[in-house]
């Protein structure tokens, strides 16, 4: 006859293919067929019961402690869902600071880029590219303020010829009276126009471009100017 153990390993081989972790069902299963398989000559002892009782008490409770951090994961995840999509419905008609130096030109007047130096520079020199790489204008003389300094472009290339639609990225470059390079943060500004709510997260419709939450540094009213 075979043994507890044997038997209880023939249970196991005998589960469903597929299904690598054992549940406490399962366990409780393995436990009876084990104790149904036992030599009647040779039984289990008491304190091997004992300790297998004690170890199918501790799996339970830890498998119902695992579910009852799911739900509260998942109720804390809806939860802050619920208040960003909220909160994300009041920002439309306000300005926006984006942590990124690109922006798609789709028909608006001009965008506002804006950058953070981290000391004055004697010349600053923005240059923007278009999505293939190209360079299509040169502005010579920019603000160079310590902090924040912003300009507006007018989408016109250095022909003075309107841009095509599409996307483009701006660079600068910054130095000092000792012509060292003086370091450089690089955002842009927009307006928000609407709010999208999407199965992966709450996005900012920002001229004709989406952007995540994560991507704003900073919310203010038009008027702010945002500094």
């Amino acid at each position: 006859m075979q043994t507890g153990i044997t038997s209880g390993l023939g249970y196991l081989n005998n589960t469903p293919t597929g299904k690598s972790v054992l549940g406490k069902d399962d366990f409780l299963k393995l436990m009876l067929t084990q104790m149904k398989s036992q030599d009647p000559l040779n039984p289990m002892e008491s304190t091997e019961f004992a300790a297998q009782l004690a170890q199918f008490s501790s799996l339970e409770q830890l498998l119902n402690l695992n579910d009852q951090m799911k739900t509260s994961i998942d109720a804390n995840f809806y939860l802050t869902q619920s208040i960003n999509n909220t909160l994300a419905a009041t920002f439309i008609g306000k300005e926006a600071k984006l942590s990124t130096n690109t922006f798609q030109f789709n028909g608006q007047e001009s965008q506002t880029i804006g950058y953070r130096l981290g000391s004055r520079a004697t010349n600053v020199t923005i240059k923007i590219y278009n999505e293939d790489g190209a360079l299509v204008k040169t502005i010579e003389n920019a603000p160079a303020n310590a902090g924040d300094n912003k300009l507006s472009w007018d989408f016109t290339d250095n022909n003075g010829n309107n841009v095509p639609y599409g996307k483009y990225r701006f660079e600068v470059e910054a130095i000092d009276a000792n012509e060292n390079p003086v370091s450089v943060s690089k955002y842009v500004l927009g307006k928000i126009g609407g709010v999208r709510f999407t199965e992966f997260g709450t996005k900012l419709l920002i001229n004709g471009t989406e952007f995540n939450l994560s991507d704003i540094l900073e919310i203010f009213e038009p008027s702010n100017g945002g500094n």
